[in-house]
């Protein structure tokens, strides 16, 4: 369930950028005929867009468990950037209408990275620590948010890892390469640490 609202918040919020995109490109191309023709040809599936955008984000939000401060973040500019958007496009402002659009791409990218400068970082005292403690740590503070610090939280589509089948080659490979909502770690964390992490995971199985 969780992964299926993920893709389609995921896909609204493209298509949405979208027709963002083609009425910017029209409005500074000062084509005005068309800009209002694909407006009203494209005003209901405007709608249907926003209404899924909307609703599949407040479920994402409740949960999923990642709330930081690249949230918070994000809800200021969104609610910055609809009333702008609209006044942008009403005044035929390009200069707002193209400061709308950066902010758009700006809340996806916040989204996508989990932080409001692009930059994921782990968190958590590393410094002379290995093997199961050191997975321990990184696990705590970079994976317990979804997956509870005993692995059954289940939050954001994560499985429950008390009961994974996967061995820990595998889960190496998920935390590797990351898998439907759960993000890569191959450029945030060396390979002893997703060592790391797997060995810690093993031993919370039954």
């Amino acid at each position: 369930m969780f992964t299926g609202m993920l893709h389609t918040h995921s896909l609204s919020v493209i298509l949405f950028v979208v027709l963002f995109l083609v009425k910017t490109i029209l409005l500074l191309a000062n084509a005005d005929s068309a800009l209002a023709s694909f407006t009203k040809r494209t005003q209901l599936a405007d709608r249907i867009i926003s209404v899924a955008f909307l609703l599949t984000g407040i479920y994402l939000t409740i949960y999923s468990g990642l709330i930081g401060a690249w949230f918070w973040v994000k809800i200021i500019v969104l609610i910055c950037v609809i009333p702008l958007s609209i006044v942008a496009f009403k005044k035929k402002n390009k200069i707002l209408v193209v400061l709308s659009l950066m902010m758009l791409v700006y809340i996806y990218g916040i989204s996508e990275m989990k932080s409001p400068v692009f930059k994921k970082e782990i968190k958590g005292e590393l410094a002379g620590k290995s093997g199961i403690e050191l997975g321990q740590t990184i696990f705590e503070n970079n994976c317990a948010s979804c997956h509870g610090m005993d692995g059954k939280r289940m939050l954001s589509g994560a499985k429950d890892l008390t009961k994974s089948q996967l061995t820990a080659e595998e889960q190496i490979r998920v935390i590797r390469n990351g898998k439907n909502s759960m993000m890569a770690y191959k450029k945030l964390l060396t390979e002893e640490q997703i060592q790391a992490v797997a060995g810690y995971v093993q031993n919370m199985k039954h």
